[in-house]
């Protein structure tokens, strides 16, 4: 048993599509078995989900366990972030990202996870006048594939985001991005772009694909203007990762980015930001995490300004 642990598990019971809450009572017997005391939160509302997760950092818990999805997770960073409470993620959602990202992808990951104490620092990025984000932050095709797919009652899982895709193609229309960092100013007429704090949004989908939580770099992903049977080509090479092997996609590496010039909408861990332009910075071990297999590991390299 973990030593002195106080957690509290923060239930999102729609996630899921109310498996969250199905498992609740599972999860919060097994999570006693390997803690001292389990505090139980339920909140019906992402303004629910928000305050019981400040509540419980400000109480000062030594783990919060979200049992949720990215929504949830996202939610809880904003309250964990440069605090010494550390996150942990029961999957329990529709892309579960964040969950993969953290190397737990169950419940029995979590409580393996607390039982030996494995905890590690966690890069975030912060948005200026905005929130945290753990994932991609995104803009462009894959923010009106979010849009759509986050308005689609089915199906569940990752094959909603590629059903959105595809009907995202027909309205498909480039626009003029700039892309600023610490290294110079890009500009070109572009689809999409993606920073990427972890590899991948949309359920498993790797748009950064070398992306890394734990060298204080976004991953940044920009695919320029290209026809839609160029695109149609490359959308099989997204689930492997190969994309940014394609002519049309530029990668870059940087510690700050603003995004401006198309009048795109953003989203970070899939949750609805506002327009384009935004500065987004990664801040080193913001977040404390509670990690399975998947270590948040990574050299930090030189920034690189230019194609990929």
């Amino acid at each position: 048993m973990a030593t002195s642990t106080r957690a509290a598990l923060l239930v999102c019971p729609a996630s899921g599509k109310g498996r969250a809450a199905r498992v609740a009572g599972t999860v919060a017997a097994r999570l006693r078995d390997v803690v001292d005391r389990l505090d139980l939160h339920v909140a019906s509302s992402a303004e629910g989900t928000a305050e019981s997760a400040r509540r419980a950092v400000a109480e000062g818990v030594d783990v919060l366990v979200v049992l949720g999805g990215d929504g949830g997770a996202h939610l809880a960073v904003q309250a964990c972030a440069r605090s010494a409470t550390a996150l942990a993620v029961v999957p329990a959602g529709t892309g579960n990202d964040l969950a993969n990202a953290l190397g737990t992808t169950s419940v029995d990951d979590v409580v393996t996870a607390l039982r030996e104490g494995t905890r590690r620092t966690f890069d975030l990025g912060r948005v200026e006048n905005g929130p945290w984000f753990a994932t991609v932050l995104c803009a462009g095709f894959d923010s009106a594939v979010n849009e759509r797919a986050n308005a689609m009652r089915r199906p569940a899982g990752p094959r909603r985001y590629d059903l959105a895709i595809l009907a995202e193609l027909a309205a498909l229309r480039p626009e003029r991005l700039v892309v600023g960092t610490e290294d110079g100013v890009v500009e070109m007429d572009a689809l999409l772009v993606a920073v990427g704090n972890t590899t991948s949004y949309g359920g498993g989908i790797p748009v950064c694909p070398d992306a890394s939580p734990a060298d204080g770099l976004f991953d940044l992903t920009v695919v320029a203007a290209a026809p839609r049977r160029t695109l149609l080509r490359m959308l099989p090479t997204l689930r492997t990762g190969r994309h940014v092997d394609h002519p049309a996609v530029r990668t870059f590496r940087a510690r700050s980015v603003r995004l401006s010039g198309p009048s795109w909408v953003a989203y970070a861990d899939g949750e609805r930001l506002g327009a384009v332009p935004l500065t987004a910075t990664c801040v080193p071990g913001a977040l404390t995490a509670v990690t399975g297999a998947v270590e948040p590991v990574g050299v930090a390299p030189e920034p690189v300004s230019g194609a990929g």
